[in-house]
């Protein structure tokens, strides 16, 4: 896996070149250059870099390829499309999706009060916005002043409470009247993790019992004309299409008999979300088995046929498929603070004047190790750590001797790994694993990797350089937070090699990515880690530019964010220094610029350079 999988999860949009990841658009910068240079600036701890052209791609590729099959299907609708809110509200991605999306007429869809304002005020008048999950008068009233707002506006409803409720709305107010969708619970269920959210005992969603009910209630009341869309959504990140379209076929058999009982303006059917990203580097592991384009084909021939067979007229296609739009185009880089095993570098050993036949041994075999020795003297090198492991037992070697013994020993076992690189044995393989490299990481995997904690969720990750050479260290990452889960351990089924740098002399960047969908909302202030730093990068063809610079919190920013007054901390920490009878008038003064310095820093660590 010397390219990480970029040829599997990165859909061409990174390339490798000159042992560095680029972006493959336009100029094609570096993204460790990206990183430098708004380094170079005094920034310490993650960056998150956001790349809006990524965004357009995955909203032109999707169109395009619902178009595509629209013609080759002689399908009569329109594809439609609206970006869910809960993906990713940071307001610069927010602003990316709208900007990208605007040509295609994207909309927004939401969830709750704030998305919904949210939605009111991004949304162009013209694009579609679509409003799920549970509400109350407030949110649906909220609904009807979009629409006179001028918003084509969908109000979907969740259950025959809402719809009540709409009903009430609309004839207490004079205010225009949304148009009104109808999530339907299907008998059909998803695939993955997300799976639950279809099925007969999903969290939202009609019954057939209550859709009729539903259209009584909207024909007694005068609004059926208003009825415009049924809604379904079988989960996130599907894995398998087979039961998309078992779904599909039951939805659009329940479309094509409404239409059938008089709801003569129902003109669309949303499919919810679910397109999957592909996450996996490994070519034995795969989030989907399918591509966009059988995605697409599967949902416009299946509909087309179902309404042909029905003698209904072709409706109106949307989805809502957040996370296909913008995970690609967040990508987190953090620096690597120690590795954990540069303790067995060869400077550190420690000779005495006569050392222990082993020792001695383990010298010779360090010193003439090659390659056409390497495998018989590293047999020797552990039977040899063996012996001195009993000898320091035994009580007749001491802790130096020993320190020299592992020290050589490891250094055997590396050695031995580069010069059979390129043909290695099981045996080597197997060490390999057991003399893991653990990579302390400036981040924290509770606050910008959240699925992975929360859900095992992988994502690909990669070094932004030294990519001319083979990596060869098994590699557990662990994060800077006080909890033995902020870590992302080695996986021998989807092994992440890294390479042996001297952190000392460089440093070295990794790069996570696919994590702009849900990451960010999802994240957590566990030992008050905060959001990293964010930058959008823009690129032509000459060159990039950073725009949108939005600085980590500062720690008193932390405190005040979870109901601290950091005016009182601050107070109470410059009272302690004054009145500290232990340091002189300059001390105080000195020591008080260094605390005003470290509150307004954020609350990553600063041991990089």
């Amino acid at each position: 896996m010397n390219n990480f999988g970029l040829d599997i999860w990165s859909n061409n949009n990174f390339i490798i070149e000159n042992g560095q990841i680029r972006l493959n658009y336009k100029c094609m910068p570096s993204l460790l250059q990206i990183v430098e240079d708004i380094r170079s600036d005094d920034v310490r701890g993650p960056i998150l870099l956001r790349f809006p052209h990524l965004i357009k791609a995955q909203i032109r590729t999707l169109y395009n390829y619902f178009d595509k099959a629209i013609q080759q299907n002689n399908y009569k609708g329109k594809f439609n499309a609206v970006f869910p809110l809960k993906v990713n509200q940071f307001p610069h991605a927010v602003e990316a999706v709208t900007s990208q999306g605007a040509q295609y007429n994207y909309g927004l869809e939401a969830g709750s009060k704030a998305e919904l304002i949210l939605a009111m005020s991004k949304t162009p008048i013209g694009a579609n916005i679509t409003v799920n999950g549970f509400k109350d008068k407030e949110m649906i009233t909220l609904g009807f002043i979009a629409a006179q707002s001028g918003h084509n506006i969908t109000i979907t409803i969740e259950g025959l409470g809402e719809l009540e409720t709409i009903i009430e709305v609309a004839k207490e107010c004079d205010l225009k009247v949304p148009n009104i969708g109808i999530r339907v619970r299907l008998h059909s269920t998803g695939s993955g993790i997300w799976a639950k959210s279809g099925g007969m005992d999903a969290k939202f969603g009609l019954t057939s019992t209550e859709i009729i009910e539903a259209i009584t209630l909207l024909r007694e009341a005068d609004l059926l004309q208003h009825l415009s869309m049924i809604h379904f959504h079988i989960g996130s990140q599907m894995s398998d299409i087979a039961p998309l379209k078992k779904a599909l076929r039951e939805a659009g058999n329940i479309y094509a008999e409404l239409k059938k009982m008089g709801a003569t303006s129902l003109d669309n059917i949303n499919i919810g979300g679910g397109l999957a990203v592909e996450y996996n580097q490994h070519a034995h592991l795969n989030s989907r088995n399918y591509s966009i384009d059988e995605f697409s084909s599967s949902v416009v021939f299946l509909l087309g046929e179902i309404m042909n067979a029905k003698n209904v007229s072709h409706p109106n296609i949307f989805t809502e498929s957040g996370r296909f739009i913008v995970a690609s185009h967040a990508v987190l880089i953090t620096p690597v603070l120690e590795l954990f095993t540069q303790d067995y570098q060869e400077k550190l050993l420690n000779f005495k004047t006569v050392n222990p036949p082993l020792i001695e041994e383990l010298v010779e075999l360090n010193r003439l190790l090659n390659n056409t020795n390497c495998i018989e003297y590293l047999h020797d090198a552990l039977d040899h750590m063996e012996s001195v492991l009993t000898l320091f037992d035994l009580g007749y070697i001491d802790l130096q001797d020993r320190s020299n013994a592992e020290i050589l020993v490891h250094n055997i076992i590396k050695r031995a790994l580069y010069l059979k690189s390129a043909n290695p044995t099981d045996e080597l393989a197997q060490l390999q694993v057991k003399l893991q490299e653990r990579y302390l990481i400036n981040a924290s995997i509770f606050q910008s990797l959240p699925d992975y904690w929360g859900l095992n969720q992988h994502f690909p990750v990669m070094p932004l350089h030294h990519l001319n050479s083979t990596p060869l260290r098994a590699a557990s990452l662990w994060d800077i937070t006080c909890d033995s889960d902020g870590e992302i351990g080695f996986n021998p089924d989807k092994p992440l090699y890294l390479h042996d740098v001297n952190l000392d002399e460089e440093e070295y960047f990794l790069g996570f990515f696919n994590v702009g969908a849900y990451q960010e909302t999802l994240g957590m202030n566990h030992n008050l880690f905060t959001h990293p730093s964010e930058y959008t990068i823009t690129i032509d063809e000459h060159s990039y530019e950073v725009k949108n610079a939005v600085e980590s919190k500062s720690i008193l920013d932390i405190l005040d964010s979870i109901g601290y007054d950091s005016k009182i901390l601050h107070t109470k920490l410059k009272n302690d220094l004054s009145n500290s009878k232990f340091i002189s008038e300059k001390e105080k003064s000195d020591t008080l610029a260094k605390l005003e310095l470290f509150l307004q820093q954020n609350g990553y660590l600063r041991t990089t350079n």
